[in-house]
Parts: structure tokens; C-alpha cells; sequence
């Protein structure tokens, strides 16, 4: 079962639950996705841990608690406890980087149209190269398309 499929509640025999088994595919690519953008093999300058406290403060800032909760476990499993902070939207820590790396991933939840170049300047001039401010877009619209899903499949469920 996909993280997507565990975090709706989906009644087997469902017009909801055919519909997923139909959708199989997308569902695979999103879990793909997922290990991709959460645990790559080569995390960059981002590690394991500070995706998934990003990744929860996003789910957070979308309102999905149990979304946030999957991705506090993987905070746990990273054994980052510096990290484990900033799953809380509100949180930032002293060092520059990843303050301005928390700012930039908040805008894009919260804000993203107000994205500028600037804001990339920032990054950069905060020590963040190129491939990991890419590495903070994928994570930001991969957490960001998650949430949307989920809320769909929801609302569908909640109907039948």
C-alpha cells in the first residue's frame, strides 16, 4: 500500500477504491516519487533528515497531520535530531543556510507565486548551490502535489 493510499480512507469494494486500483500506476510513480525526493541515494546538500522535517512542516502548513506524522518518522529514522525542529512551521535555526533554505521552502508552500529571483540569489548567497536549491523545488512541488491528492481522494471518499 502506497503512503497516498494508507493516508485515505478507502472502503474496499468502493467506487473510490476501483478507481484507485485502475489509477495503480500513478500511485507507483508517486511512491517513486516519494523515495526519490525523500531518500535519494545522493542527497546532496540536503540530507535525508532536513528534506523530511521540510517535508513535514509543509504537510503541516497544509493542514495534513497525518501526512506531517509520516514524515516526522522519517525525521526519526534520519537520526538528525538537529533537524527534528524545524518539522514545526514557526521554527528556524541560527545558521544561515538553513534559515534562508526554511524561508524559501516556506514560500513555496505557503507563498509561491511571490517567488522571485532574489529569493534564489538569497539561497546562494546563503552557500545553497544550484542542484540542491533544484533539490528544495522538487521537495516543495512533490510535498505540495502530495497533500492535494490526498485532500482530493478524500473528499471523493467522504462521498460514498
Amino acid at each position: 500500500m502506497t503512503i497516498i493510499e494508507s493516508l485515505v480512507a478507502i472502503r474496499p469494494g468502493s467506487a473510490l477504491a476501483d478507481a484507485m486500483e485502475k489509477r495503480a500506476e500513478i500511485l507507483r510513480l508517486s511512491e517513486a516519487a516519494h523515495d526519490a525526493v525523500l531518500l535519494p541515494r545522493h542527497p546532496g546538500g540536503l540530507s535525508h533528515g532536513l528534506r523530511a522535517a521540510l517535508a513535514a512542516r509543509m504537510a503541516r502548513q497544509n493542514g495534513n497531520e497525518a501526512l506531517a506524522g509520516h514524515y516526522d518518522g522519517l525525521v526519526e529514522r534520519a537520526a538528525e535530531s538537529a533537524t527534528a525542529p524545524l518539522a514545526q512551521p514557526g521554527t528556524s535555526m541560527g545558521d544561515g543556510r538553513i534559515a534562508e533554505i526554511v524561508r524559501h521552502a516556506d514560500r513555496l508552500t505557503l507563498a509561491p507565486r511571490e517567488a522571485t529571483r532574489g529569493h534564489i540569489e538569497a539561497l546562494r548567497g546563503a552557500g545553497v548551490t544550484d542542484a540542491d536549491i533544484v533539490r528544495l523545488s522538487e521537495l516543495a512541488a512533490f510535498v505540495n502535489y502530495q497533500v492535494r491528492v490526498i485532500a482530493g481522494l478524500a473528499l471523493i471518499g467522504a462521498r460514498q
